[in-house]
């Protein structure tokens, strides 16, 4: 299945994202809690897919974003957000994100997310 790099400033909730991903067949291959970090690992994993918080410390989830599509205009990124982030989340989907996933999250709804940015 896919490579994934998880990205989000809480351990907790990269750990809900991990599980939840490697329950669906995929490996992680990395973890970013800032965006900063996430930039400089997709460079270096190129990872299949992102799944990206929006709001962190040092450089948040629309710089990082914006970075890595820079970097790789085919980058599929997954938005993962808290309810009441409408502006960010409208900005990060017309720059290329490929879906998005509010938190608290099923399982099953982040596996059907990354299916969908992955073309599964």
């Amino acid at each position: 299945m896919a490579r994934i790099l998880v990205v989000d400033d809480a351990k907790f909730m990269r750990t809900l994202v991990k599980d939840a991903l490697v329950g669906a067949g995929h490996e992680i291959v990395g973890e970013a809690e800032n965006g900063n970090i996430a930039v400089e690992q997709y460079k270096n994993l190129k990872p299949d897919l992102v799944t990206m918080d929006i709001t962190m410390r040092e450089k948040d989830g629309i710089e990082a974003t914006k970075e890595i599509i820079k970097f790789d205009a085919a980058a599929k990124i997954i938005m993962v957000t808290a309810l009441g982030q409408e502006d960010l989340l409208a900005k990060a989907i017309k720059m290329g994100v490929k879906d998005f996933v509010v938190k608290p999250f099923p399982p099953e709804r982040l596996q059907q997310a990354a299916a969908k940015a992955l073309g599964l």
